[in-house]
């Protein structure tokens, strides 16, 4: 089963953490979607005629697409590919655009999972982060989703924001338990060098929080989500039972996946490409017949180790014997006396051949998997 990611680049305004490709000029909005379009058509044999159940529109903010332009994508993308009849298509949206009509524009045609982009329910933090939603719209349009119908909505917040103390996160996650929401997905706010917030942080004008204490609220949000019935089924994405993103675990799991759209990405197990992130330059090339990528041939070393690194972020782990039958990398055999040294301190422990991150691990991700990259 596949996957097709429609990346979407247009938002109304920048928000100051973010580093993903987008325009906020809506100028070649119109010749971008027919671009994909056009994308689709050219690359439709790029997942060997395997089946497509998930479709996902990112972005960007693709709820910034009007009716006709969201029906000519699906149609187009339902045309070219083997869909499933129950496949999950997902919209990335912004609490501002989500009004009680577009919410039944979207249902009508044809979204049946939303993903809305909240960060925070505290008005100062959305402000920091220049969202374009104020906290009010935050709470009132997941009930007017609820209300129009979808019964498969995941939220995103943040956590690691500066504050004087935990008080605020707590309330957050309060606020979020009380709408009852499926899924949730909490990043810790990173601050990338070409963002405002990196800007800022390099004058001074801005202090990042302290590892520690975005730590603690991590390990916070650990809990609650334990309290409140969800699983963890990757470090940043939780969900009541069944209701695990079926675009996210293609990704994890080494699915095959087409991204078209400017600065999408692509996998089919032996390559990726990188479309070029410039919406002009992606908008000429399709126009030609060109679809403009960047293409990384994968070794059994960097298959291996993209394996590793994302099993290891999951619930369903590293299983060890894919690792040696697969990629020719036995982990027991050349880091026993590591993995004895993470299971010895808490952080990581084997199970029925498969390797797996404690909570205490999962703080520690990125380095245990460094550690073990082939």
């Amino acid at each position: 089963m596949a996957g097709i990611y429609l990346h979407i680049p247009f938002c109304k305004q920048a928000c100051h953490y973010c580093d993903f490709h987008f325009s906020t000029s809506m100028g070649l909005k119109e010749q971008t979607v027919h671009a994909i379009v056009r994308e689709l058509e050219l690359r439709q044999h790029y997942l060997q005629g395997q089946p497509v159940h998930s479709i996902y529109f990112g972005g960007g903010t693709p709820s910034l697409l009007n009716q006709d332009e969201l029906q000519l994508l699906l149609a187009t993308t339902k045309r070219l590919f083997k869909v499933s009849d129950d496949a999950e298509i997902t919209l990335e949206a912004n609490p501002d655009d989500l009004t009680p009509d577009k919410l039944q524009m979207l249902r009508t045609a044809g979204i049946n999972r939303l993903s809305i982009g909240l960060q925070s329910f505290h008005e100062p933090h959305l402000q920091l982060m220049n969202r374009a939603h104020n906290a009010t719209e935050s709470l009132q349009c997941v009930k007017d989703a609820q209300q129009a119908g979808f019964d498969n909505i995941t939220v995103d917040l943040i956590y690691g924001i500066p504050a004087p103390d935990h008080s605020t996160w707590q309330q957050d996650l309060s606020t979020l338990f009380s709408l009852g929401v499926q899924h949730v997905s909490c990043y810790a706010l990173t601050i990338e060098p070409d963002t405002a917030l990196g800007r800022w942080s390099k004058k001074g004008k801005f202090i990042p929080a302290e590892d520690e204490f975005t730590a603690q609220q991590f390990e916070m949000l650990l809990e609650q989500m334990r309290q409140h019935g969800f699983v963890q089924y990757e470090i940043s994405n939780f969900c009541q039972p069944g209701y695990e993103s079926r675009h996210n675990s293609n990704y994890w799991r080494g699915v095959y996946y087409l991204g078209v759209g400017p600065s999408a990405h692509s996998f089919n197990g032996s390559s990726r490409q990188y479309n070029v992130s410039h919406n002009k330059k992606y908008v000429d090339a399709v126009q030609e017949g060109i679809v403009p990528f960047e293409k990384e041939e994968l070794t059994l070393a960097d298959q291996a180790n993209d394996y590793l690194l994302t099993s290891l972020r999951t619930t369903w782990g590293c299983d060890l014997k894919r690792m040696r039958e697969e990629h020719d990398y036995d982990l027991t055999l050349v880091h026993k006396p590591y993995l004895l040294q993470l299971s010895e301190k808490g952080l990581a422990k084997i199970l029925d051949d498969t390797l797996y991150l404690t909570d205490k691990g999962k703080l520690l991700a990125d380095q245990i998997t460094l550690d073990l990259l082939k």
